[in-house]
């Protein structure tokens, strides 16, 4: 185990980000964990204000995201200042992307509908990492042999490729798929050749006079989503706690 680790993160360059992503992760679960406990009264836990103003979690993330960022840039990736720097920004984003619905929408919609739009881009973001630190790179850059690489015509079409793949899935609505697609190679195939979902610009723009296609999208996303969101939103209850009621507590999110 401790040579796999060394070979393939230590030596790599790999172990700030690796800091990074388990600092974000941990960061988002207490920060969870706290504002549940605010929110049902548990605890010694508080909300922050300053001078009447309530100060959200999102500042300090701010700050730390900056700080973390630009002493990354200029640590060495092999040194303790980059595996330091690495931390101080995953705690930042963890902070920052927990309240990403807040910023999308500047209100406090933390606990509300909107809210669960942090919980998402939160996974998200954790898996995407999570395929960067295993060895993928954006458009399959190391999926190639050492021969494809030095001819540039293939290299260039493979990218090409997949990157109209890619933009043909976000015209088509199916924004979780291209961005995957972005990491693991021609993924994104699936949601290119698939119907667009209903409101996208594809679905605007070349089912305007092919209903039987506009209605065959309509189901196919109906079915999609009656069978998929009712599990997405569990595991976003489970994680962010949108199940939680807390009678006679208002929406303010707490800090």
């Amino acid at each position: 185990m401790g040579h796999w680790f060394s070979r393939n993160i230590v030596e790599p360059g790999k172990l700030p980000m690796l800091l990074a992503l388990t600092s974000f992760v941990l960061t988002f679960l207490v920060t969870r964990t706290v504002t549940r406990l605010i929110r049902a009264g548990k605890g010694p836990f508080r909300n922050v204000s300053s001078g009447g103003v309530h100060i959200h979690h999102v500042v300090p993330g701010v700050v730390l995201t900056i700080l973390g960022g630009f002493g990354a840039v200029a640590s060495d990736r092999h040194g303790a200042g980059g595996a330091i720097f690495a931390v101080v920004f995953g705690i930042g984003a963890g902070l920052v992307l927990d309240e990403f619905a807040l910023i999308l929408h500047l209100d406090d919609v933390y606990w509300s509908e909107d809210g669960r739009k942090s919980v998402e881009v939160v996974v998200l973001t954790t898996a995407l990492v999570g395929l960067t630190l295993s060895g993928f790179s954006p458009l399959g850059v190391n999926d190639m042999t050492a021969e494809e690489q030095q001819d540039r015509v293939t290299f260039i079409l493979t990218l090409a490729l997949n990157f109209l793949l890619i933009l043909v899935t976000l015209v088509k609505g199916k924004f979780r798929m291209a961005v995957f697609g972005a990491l693991v190679p021609f993924v994104a195939i699936v949601g290119a050749v698939r119907l667009a979902r209903p409101g996208s610009w594809w679905s605007r723009r070349f089912y305007r006079n092919r209903h039987r296609a506009r209605a065959r999208s309509r189901i196919r996303t109906y079915r999609h989503d009656r069978r998929w969101t009712k599990v997405r939103r569990r595991v976003q209850d489970l994680i962010g706690g949108f199940q939680e009621r807390v009678p006679g507590r208002g929406s303010t999110p707490p800090s």
